[in-house]
């Protein structure tokens, strides 16, 4: 059932290249409004076959986040992260959500999916989503799925109706990037990365509560699993953002592909 509409579009800047050629070799924020939980409070162990590998979904407009499993994909992956650049975390001095647009705006120009007269939130529950039901006479607002949430491998039966157990994750945190540089990026640069689905995943609600704006050397997913394969989605954020992280997580993220 899962639906997406309109044609991605460019991505940023000079970053793009770099972002790609990276990708040739290779192969958070909370939710306004959405979310709900199991029925019982117990989640069930998630199985989404539908999961891809962040080495096979270079712009993010694939369902989930799979594990990298083979030898091949773990070294690449560590060839990947070995191309970021280091530096400090700056002052978040000046940093407000606001500066990067508001939530969730379809109008950030140069991301996929934008423009296609759905939110950004919406979306993504419909990327990620299984047994979707949309509000009646719409087919964008979603009321109601089961999400396969990959950070903690669980499975949640969503409701519109509550607005706690479901966020949209942003892999790389919004006043990581301020402290990072984009404190100096233009306003339309700043709301391609709030709104850019390489940058968003949907997951539990308090396993993004926890995160805040770490970055990997103070937060990984509960699901080891997955610890590689988010390292990559965050590698390849900063990649196409053109974005340093500091030295001590890109240590942990290599620290997390090494088999």
């Amino acid at each position: 059932m899962t639906r997406l509409k309109g044609g991605a579009k460019a991505a940023v800047g000079t970053g793009l290249a770099v972002f790609a050629a990276m990708a040739l070799v290779a192969g958070c924020e909370g939710l306004e409004e959405g979310g709900s939980s199991t029925g019982s409070g117990a989640a069930a162990p998630a199985q989404d076959g539908r999961a891809v590998s962040p080495l096979k979904n270079p712009d993010g407009t694939k369902p989930g986040l799979a594990p990298l499993t083979s030898e091949t994909d773990e070294a690449a992956a560590r060839k990947l992260i070995e191309t970021l650049r280091t530096k400090g975390r700056g002052p978040q001095t000046g940093y407000d959500r606001d500066e990067f647009g508001y939530a969730w705006m379809d109008t950030a120009d140069g991301v996929p999916l934008a423009r296609n007269g759905c939110d950004t939130r919406n979306d993504l529950l419909q990327r990620d989503g299984q047994s979707l039901r949309f509000r009646s006479g719409s087919d964008c607002v979603v009321i109601a799925m089961t999400l396969h949430d990959p950070y903690t491998g669980t499975t949640i039966q969503w409701r519109k109706q509550k607005a706690t157990e479901v966020q949209i994750d942003h892999v790389v945190p919004l006043s990581y990037s301020w402290q990072m540089g984009a404190a100096r990026w233009s306003e339309d640069k700043r709301e391609q990365l709030a709104n850019d689905p390489l940058n968003l995943m949907p997951a539990e609600g308090r396993a993004n509560s926890s995160k805040g704006d770490s970055g990997p050397a103070s937060w990984l997913p509960p699901n080891k699993q997955i610890r590689c394969a988010y390292a990559v989605r965050f590698t390849q954020v900063a990649l196409k953002y053109e974005l340093a992280v500091t030295a001590p997580d890109r240590q942990m993220m290599l620290d997390q592909c090494e088999g």
